[in-house]
């Protein structure tokens, strides 16, 4: 049998093996046992050197057409099975567009946060801005600028966390309002303003009471300014948040920065006025403080207690929602106890 006979019968062979196999490793072998330095091919080329130099061209002509053959046949057949193997894998991972998709839990503000953002959307639509500032604050703005003395409790260091002898965290978010009052331009309007934020006072933690807590308090300063205008603005804020059935008084008070000074009373949550241990037979429950600015107060912010008064107030949040809700134990606002966090839905 002649070379080209050989080579002839070696291309039919390895066609059919090519075109019989149905994986690419078994095709992988057969190419590296056809084309490979010691397969048939190559073994049967090695039989040239017998040849004549007229039969050389020949014979190396057609070995380089079939193997040129095999490689397009053994490409042609490996894409294929590629191409059988991915449609295999789409298969297998076919999805259903139509299904209904994995229900998504849907999140939602933190109680006190609701309670934040619902006096924010009141006072926003009221004119007011809505101002924050540093958690670390200096004891000028924390105490002297809002007329505490040098003796005053709150100054203690039972009550305060004090990082140097002027450095501190803010006991109260009425620096806020200091630094604000300094820089703001009266020629250019009234200044109307709340600041949200955390608040620090080394207090012993139970059921009413936080070393952290949450903080708002108000701010306006113009011309005309009257108690009157106090009073409205807390009655329309707890009934915001309370809602009509509950009453609100205001009674006389002591805060340094404010003269006069009130608190803010509303009808007892539990017992609707009747008298009960929540609110100690008196059947009401101090929500807030508030009063008109003090005189002094405006003038180490620079502004001109004759021709500008205001009022201010402060609430709590955290006391806000216990009242809201009826929670006996504020520390259950901060236990992150998804069960009881999610019994108030943002809507309150």
């Amino acid at each position: 049998m002649g070379l080209q006979d050989k080579l002839k019968e070696l291309e039919e062979k390895g066609l059919q093996e090519i075109k019989v196999t149905d994986e690419l490793s078994k095709l992988n072998k057969i190419r590296v046992n056809l084309l490979g330095k010691k397969g048939p091919l190559t073994e049967i080329l090695r039989g040239m050197r017998d040849l004549s130099k007229e039969e050389r061209p020949k014979v190396g002509q057609y070995a380089n057409q079939i193997r040129d053959n095999l490689k397009e046949q053994i490409e042609a057949r490996k894409a294929e099975l590629e191409q059988a193997a991915l449609d295999r894998q789409l298969a297998s991972e076919t999805l259903d567009v139509t299904l209904p998709g994995s229900p998504v839990r849907q999140g939602q503000p933190h109680v006190i946060q609701q309670i934040i953002d619902n006096l924010e959307d009141l006072f926003l639509g009221m004119g007011y801005q809505i101002v924050e500032g540093p958690e670390v604050e200096l004891d000028r703005y924390n105490f002297e600028m809002l007329n505490l003395p040098k003796d005053h409790p709150a100054r203690d260091m039972q009550d305060t966390f004090y990082l140097t002898d002027e450095v501190l965290m803010r006991s109260q978010t009425s620096p806020v309002q200091a630094r604000t009052m300094e820089k703001h331009d009266f020629s250019k309007g009234p200044l109307k303003m709340i600041s949200p934020g955390v608040v620090y006072r080394r207090d012993t933690d139970d059921a009413t009471h936080s070393h952290q807590f949450h903080q708002i308090e108000g701010l306006v300063i113009d011309k005309n300014i009257t108690m009157g205008d106090l009073k409205g603005t807390l009655i329309t804020m707890a009934k915001e948040l309370f809602g009509d059935r509950f009453e609100v008084r205001l009674r006389p008070s002591y805060f340094p920065f404010t003269e006069p000074s009130v608190e803010a009373d509303v009808t007892c949550f539990n017992c609707m006025g009747k008298g009960c241990s929540v609110c100690k037979n008196t059947g009401w429950i101090e929500v807030l403080g508030a009063g008109m600015v003090h005189p002094n107060v405006l003038k180490m912010a620079g502004v001109d207690p004759e021709e500008y008064g205001g009022f201010a107030f402060g609430l709590g949040p955290d006391r806000f929602a216990m009242l809201r809700y009826g929670v006996d134990d504020i520390r259950n606002f901060y236990l992150n106890d998804v069960r009881f966090l999610s019994q108030f839905d943002k809507r309150g």
